[in-house]
């Protein structure tokens, strides 16, 4: 089996985020499966391999490698670059306005970013990995003294300004504005999670990829208040795992969220999904999953390295040449 070598831009706290921390932790999955590790583009890093010194490489000693871009800002100068090696994208988020070759495999992280490229780039191989959700994600049954719990980071400025200081006078609300080490910690103590990235994503122009911590809330048993967009959609089913925030109205955001916080420690009912419902997203399935789709992109390449793709296209060309023959068609059936 082939090494992999994650490319990652960086990995100290400049490029610190959620696609960071998730591409690092399907790294040590890899690992359990076969030679992987982290090759840096944009920085040189002690201990670190740096792309630019391997492309130096003998192109016989690195048919031996597949490359794996993430970074979704960088992929459209990436991925020219890397065309001539192995290499596949790991998707996370959608809507950076580049395409893709065939010769390009895309592994998703969601149903969601998986159908964007299904349109976008229907003859490429295409799977679907969902992020892990680490097995300290789980309900404790201890006492919730918060009520309501929220991030800034990606939240909304109505979350921020209007929902926010709405509920502070009514309830206890726990507001994090940096980085915490024990989030399961702190979901465990809350009652309620609020989660607002819509207005977030249309700004950065680009999609939720997965929105893992309304998911980490769920496993800790929180009632969680999200908004849809994207990712989020894969699993988030409003009345039965969830609630829509921004529903309607500030106040009827407010008698919804309260109906829950202001429950006492007795008649609180945590949400108790089935573990089921986590299974694909713990290491124990995801590294099997991984496996297969780790064998067939070695099966893949090696027959890129013999046969070239041969499948039409689908671009603004042959689009236009397709509708052109159906209008063509139209008026045929009209005149004959």
């Amino acid at each position: 089996m082939r090494s992999l070598y994650f490319l990652l831009p960086g990995t100290d706290a400049k490029f610190a985020c959620g696609g960071l921390f998730a591409e690092l932790k399907t790294l040590n999955i890899a690992q359990q499966i076969c030679q992987a590790e982290v090759v840096t583009y944009r920085q040189r890093e002690p201990g670190k391999l740096f792309l630019d010194d391997v492309l130096k490489q003998p192109q016989s000693q690195l048919n031996n490698v597949i490359f794996v871009m993430s970074w979704g800002f960088d992929v459209g100068k990436l991925a020219p670059k890397l065309k001539s090696y192995n290499t596949i994208y790991h998707a996370h988020s959608a809507g950076y306005g580049f395409k893709l070759p065939a010769s390009i495999p895309i592994m998703t992280v969601s149903r969601n970013t998986m159908g964007y490229w299904g349109q976008l780039s229907p003859h490429s191989l295409i799977y679907y990995l969902p992020n892990e959700i680490s097995d300290q994600f789980h309900n404790l049954n201890s006492d919730r003294d918060i009520d309501v719990l929220v991030h800034t980071r990606k939240s909304s400025t109505y979350l921020l300004q209007k929902l926010i200081p709405g509920l502070q006078q009514k309830c206890n609300v726990f507001v994090i504005d940096k980085f915490i080490d024990d989030l399961p910690s702190l979901f465990n103590r809350a009652k309620v999670y609020l989660y607002d990235s819509a207005e977030y994503w249309a700004i950065q122009g680009v999609t939720e990829g997965f929105g893992l911590q309304p998911m980490e809330a769920l496993a800790c048993g929180c009632h969680v208040f999200s908004s849809l967009n994207h990712g989020l959609s894969d699993y988030l089913d409003p009345g039965f795992n969830c609630h829509k925030i921004a529903g309607y109205s500030l106040e009827y955001d407010m008698q919804r969220i309260l109906k829950i916080a202001d429950a006492s420690e007795k008649s609180f009912q945590p949400m108790n999904l089935s573990e089921d419902f986590f299974a694909q997203h713990r290491i124990v399935n995801i590294t099997k999953k991984l496996e297969v789709i780790l064998n067939e992109l070695n099966e893949f390449f090696d027959h890129k390295q013999k046969h070239p793709g041969n499948i039409q296209d689908l671009n603004n060309m042959h689009l236009a040449k397709l509708n052109m023959r159906r209008v063509l068609d139209k008026i045929k059936k009209k005149l004959f």
